[in-house]
């Protein structure tokens, strides 16, 4: 979950957490992947060696485990809260039929707030649902001063296996915000995630998608033996990490009934202002809607 997402932890060159220690400088959008140097083609090409498949199974198992102590050991500090959500979605103003109109949203994947906040403030006229794997973040979101039970509801769940209609009524949702949240899931179960968010999605309601994108730095950057499949790594504190091609998400959303509205390429260069270095950053921002009928 951006124009002002920085996408990189500085310090650990195997990490790709989206962090603080980046400024970004002109970016634009394309239908078309990021051209590799040589360098980077032959450096992909010999990435043959995955990660076992014991060592899979365990992270699969211990995924939770795994973001509850990423966000036991950066609270609420790590990621930069997102004002540029509004900006860069229309969709949450553009779709009411008046101003006043309100405005259901479920961020699916909140972390500790860092969309719902700016975006309660902007909006007077909007009720969040929030929902994040991580027990400890979602406990984080409740004890954030601007937690209002009024506008926001925030609860845990795992998207691949947890209804959500337990806590969201169906065909609720005016749009469903996926930010920086589908590339830390298992290729095999985002299926099951995008199946779960549909049925609280209105019929004409929209997805917002925004992600790592395919030849994104920090992909090219993991070091052998972090490899778990094709566009898919493992970072040292057990989080995986996917980089999508617009053709797989496309067809993704497609196959679970959603039609795309927009699909494109997000490039970026950013300074890492620790490291000295200016770097190229690709991110996926797309739009799908649920068919009316």
């Amino acid at each position: 979950m951006a124009l002002s997402e920085s996408g990189v932890l500085s310090g650990d060159i195997n990490c790709t957490h989206p962090g603080k220690e980046e400024e970004s400088k002109d970016q634009a959008n394309t239908p078309t992947a990021r051209v590799l140097t040589l360098g980077e083609q032959e450096r992909l090409n010999g990435e043959r060696a995955l990660v076992s498949d014991f060592k899979q199974m365990k992270l699969e198992k211990e995924a939770q485990k795994n973001w509850d102590l990423f966000y036991k050991r950066n609270t609420t500090n790590f990621f930069k809260d997102r004002h540029w959500t509004t900006r860069e979605f229309e969709e949450l103003k553009a779709c009411r039929e008046f101003e006043s109109q309100k405005l259901v949203l479920l961020e699916a994947g909140c972390g500790v707030g860092n969309c719902i906040f700016p975006l309660l403030e902007d909006d007077l006229n909007i009720f969040v649902y929030a929902c994040d794997f991580s027990p400890r973040a979602v406990e984080f979101v409740r004890q954030n001063p601007l937690y209002c039970p009024d506008r926001c509801c925030a609860f845990q769940c795992d998207l691949t296996k947890d209804d959500l209609m337990e806590n969201v009524p169906e065909s609720s949702v005016d749009v469903i915000t996926l930010i920086f949240v589908l590339s830390a899931v298992h290729p095999d179960k985002m299926k099951l995630v995008l199946e779960n968010i549909s049925r609280v999605l209105k019929p004409g309601g929209f997805i917002l998608f925004r992600d790592y994108g395919l030849y994104d730095h920090a992909m090219l950057r993991f070091k052998p033996g972090n490899k778990l499949g094709e566009n898919l790594y493992v970072r040292q504190d057990g989080t995986r990490s996917y980089f999508f091609s617009k053709e797989f998400l496309a067809e993704l959303f497609e196959k679970t009934g959603f039609k795309c509205v927009s699909n494109d390429y997000v490039l970026r260069e950013t300074v890492n202002k620790k490291e000295g270095l200016c770097v190229p950053r690709v991110f996926l921002q797309s739009k799908f809607m649920k068919p009316e009928c």
